[in-house]
């Protein structure tokens, strides 16, 4: 049988120009995270299937990679279903594996916890413009903290990043899942329904309103509440961003909505915008649902122009780590897209700002030995002293070896000859 050259559809090799970019990104998120007190962890890539499986994960659980059991706990003739083959999964995100992480280790960290985690997912998804099956996520997350200081934290650490790797005139959209909730209520939707319901408005973009009314009646909800809940949408459509929308919905709202709710919105907003770095607005969108089922309170989500999509989101989950425990635990994460800001980049033809300077040292072919360690020092010279020196052999057609270096960034040549 002959053997495949291309990665597995979904996945990708990456070139050395592509990697340069990213660890420089990875390098910018890790110290910018730092700066704002968040701590690096790892989890293993796979988790127990029934952690995956555990109706947390929104529509990511129907795409788990799923794990055969090994050895001679696979016993495939007597099988009678799933969980007589499967017992592991590769992680699809990196929350829940964290929320497992901290139920198991809480007596050793401290409280709140600010974790910062960089690693691979997987999902068996349908591959498209800056979505893989196995991809990069970069999470923030903050365990023990109650307020809206964790969602603030979150909300700058992430901008703040995004501003130092040149992006501007981006968003951040918010909503709070209270205030989707309430908006089904007024518009005479059960409350055994609000998700189903949600699962549709999180198509709103793709869909428009139309279609989110013809779904909703195919599933049979009355056609005045549908015509009540989409025309809330319409109207706070039309309002400016940020606080004063969320005042136009609460108004409407009435007593539907916690007025706590409202308020811990606005001043996470106003908070963000008194106090950014970086060139963004704060965006109240009441369309926005984040798809995971695990969120419990504000949600919000990266909109970058040249992307057209979300670069990001994250929110509240103060349930998880309970289902772990049985002791409720606030926490609040944001994960961004970097799988899509390393594509924008690359679009853009970004160059990493001070970088080592590169040369390469070309070798002739039989140069002597015995001067070929006085080459090698010299280049370690220079390594210590913070340059990128390349040794190698000189190749026959040394003006094509020059013109590859060259568009490696390489910008000076030495050449060492044996007679010379």
């Amino acid at each position: 049988m002959a053997l495949v050259k291309k990665p597995v559809t979904g996945m990708k090799d990456i070139l050395p120009e592509e990697m340069e970019i990213r660890d420089y990104v990875i390098r910018v998120i890790k110290e910018t995270y730092r700066s704002f007190g968040f701590t690096p962890i790892d989890t293993p890539c796979m988790e127990h299937i029934e952690n995956l499986c555990s109706k947390q994960g929104g529509e990511n659980e129907k795409l788990i990679f799923k794990v055969l059991k090994r050895g001679e706990k696979l016993k495939l003739e007597s099988a009678q279903s799933e969980a007589d083959l499967v017992d592991l999964g590769l992680r699809y995100d990196l929350t829940l594996p964290l929320a497992r992480f901290y139920a198991n280790n809480a007596n050793r960290l401290p409280s709140p916890f600010k974790a910062l985690q960089i690693g691979s997912v997987w999902r068996a998804d349908r591959p498209q413009r800056g979505r893989y099956r196995q991809f990069t996520q970069c999470d923030i997350d903050i365990l023990g903290e109650p307020s809206n200081l964790a969602e603030i934290e979150l909300i700058l650490a992430t901008t703040t990043t995004l501003g130092k790797l040149g992006f501007s005139g981006f968003e951040i959209r918010i909503n709070e899942r209270g205030i989707l909730k309430a908006m089904a209520a007024y518009s005479g939707f059960l409350e055994e329904d609000f998700e189903s319901i949600f699962i549709t408005l999180d198509k709103m973009d793709k869909i428009g309103s139309f279609g989110v009314a013809q779904e909703l009646e195919k599933e049979g909800y009355a056609r005045e509440s549908i015509e009540t809940y989409l025309r809330l949408f319409e109207e706070t459509a039309g309002a400016p961003s940020g606080k004063e929308a969320v005042e136009l919905l609460a108004g409407k709202l009435g007593e539907f909505l916690d007025a706590r709710l409202k308020q811990n919105l606005e001043e996470i907003i106003e908070s963000v915008e008194t106090t950014k770095t970086a060139d963004f607005c704060m965006v109240f969108d009441p369309t926005l649902v984040r798809g995971m089922g695990y969120y419990t309170g504000t949600i919000f989500e990266i909109a970058i122009p040249e992307f057209g999509g979300s670069c990001g989101g994250g929110g509240r989950y103060d349930r998880m780590i309970g289902n772990f425990t049985g002791n409720q635990v606030p926490a609040c994460g944001f994960s961004i897209g970097f799988e899509r800001i390393i594509l924008l980049l690359l679009e853009q033809g970004y160059q990493i700002p001070s970088r080592p300077k590169k040369t390469a040292y070309l070798i002739e072919k039989n140069y002597p030995a015995e001067k070929l360690c006085g080459v090698i020092q010299k280049a370690q010279k220079e390594r210590a002293e913070g340059g990128q020196v390349l040794v190698v052999r000189m190749n026959k057609n040394k003006k094509f070896q020059k013109e590859k270096l060259l568009a490696e960034g390489y910008e000076t040549f030495e050449e060492f000859f044996k007679d010379r």
